[in-house]
């Protein structure tokens, strides 16, 4: 009798079948499989809602995790102008998936849902959810990707239009990381650093420094039609009078020599395999003065990688969409920075899940090798 991959339905080895109680084990459940393959249509689910404006129509009825659920499924289905009982089934779902309250046939908000999915949400993932897992067509072909050693659409083949949106929605939690990371590292005790923010994308490294030292300076780099969105962020924290921008590929622009106290890698190293990351690190080696402080900020993977699953599942993320983007451990960055010849190696975790290498260019200590 072939086996069920539904785990109430596993019955081929209970004692009343078998008769033999002492010989009786329990199949593993096929629920980490079961959570997989939903992922796919759950990852959907959530960007039809917002898509349809489901989270911010829900907001502006007035909707909040302390109010009960109180609008129907046909009153916001009038109000989006969609079919009534697809958004039922649509509501229903995000309730199961915890990114909705639903009680009585009402629905409402909840935390995460005001938190994260609303435009206004305090930290607002809105813009962030849809394009986050990069090209879908590339996952789609990852077993070719792997195959090959390269995904048939790199991100680097248009990388403006794979960039711009990613930073525009990871911008608040990045500036969060970095605001949170003077707790430990006090750069808001210089007088007036200039600072090097490389591959900024919104520039949230470069506005934390420049919001708590009012004397520093930055040059802030990133591509052409990225660059444009850390000159809009700068300008709403009111610190763009300070910046200069430098659009360019950061690993082939001008940088001056021993310029700079401050150089940030946000993260950009993952998706520049060894070589790139490296050269990227003996780049910020040459532009800081000595004892000047790089600030490598990515999702580093663990020793085990299942210690990290979200370091992990980001790093794949950019093999699938990438020419040479891949994991990167905390060892082997700590490697790379000890051979460019950096000291002091700090690794913390401002807020959770997001974590920064600071790592010091020593006042004498030549460059290694």
């Amino acid at each position: 009798m072939a086996d069920s991959p539904y785990p109430e339905l596993k019955k081929s080895h209970v004692p009343e079948r078998v008769g033999r109680p002492w010989t009786d084990h329990k199949p593993p459940p096929s629920a980490p499989v079961w959570a997989v393959i939903g992922g796919l249509g759950s990852f959907h689910l959530l960007v039809a809602g917002l898509e349809l404006g489901v989270f911010d129509a829900l907001s502006d009825r007035g909707a909040t995790p302390s109010i009960p659920p109180e609008v129907t499924a046909a009153e916001l289905a009038k109000e989006l102008e969609v079919s009534a009982p697809h958004l039922e089934s649509l509501l229903d779902s995000l309730a199961v998936l915890g990114l909705l309250e639903r009680v009585g046939g009402c629905y409402g908000l909840n935390d995460t849902a005001a938190r994260y999915l609303t435009s206004d949400g305090a930290a607002s993932m809105a813009s962030l959810v849809p394009v986050a897992p990069g090209p879908l067509d590339n996952w789609s072909h990852l077993a070719d990707t792997i195959r090959a050693g390269r995904p048939a659409h790199p991100v680097e083949d248009n990388p403006a239009d794979f960039y711009r949106p990613l930073v525009e929605g990871t911008f608040t939690t990045m500036l969060r990381a970095a605001t949170r990371a003077d707790l430990k590292l006090r750069y808001s005790a210089m007088t007036a650093p200039r600072v090097l923010d490389l591959g900024a994308g919104g520039a949230p490294w470069a506005i934390a420094v420049l919001k708590a030292c009012p004397e520093a300076t930055a040059v802030i780099n990133d591509l052409v039609g990225v660059i444009e969105v850390a000159q809009r962020h700068t300008a709403e924290h009111g610190v763009a009078d300070r910046c200069e921008f430098r659009p360019g590929d950061f690993h082939t622009i001008d940088i001056e020599a021993e310029g700079y106290d401050i150089v940030a890698l946000g993260h950009v190293c993952r998706t520049e395999g060894p070589k790139g990351a490296q050269h990227l690190i003996e780049r910020a080696w040459e532009a800081l003065r000595p004892e000047g402080r790089l600030l490598l900020a990515d999702y580093f993977v663990a020793p085990e990688p299942q210690w990290s699953p979200h370091s992990a599942l980001m790093g794949m993320t950019m093999m699938a969409s990438t020419t040479n983007g891949f994991p990167i451990t905390a060892a082997q960055t700590a490697i790379w920075l000890q051979d460019a010849g950096f000291k002091a190696l700090r690794l913390i975790e401002p807020i959770g899940h997001q974590y920064a290498y600071t790592a010091t260019r020593p006042q004498t200590q030549e460059k290694q090798g």
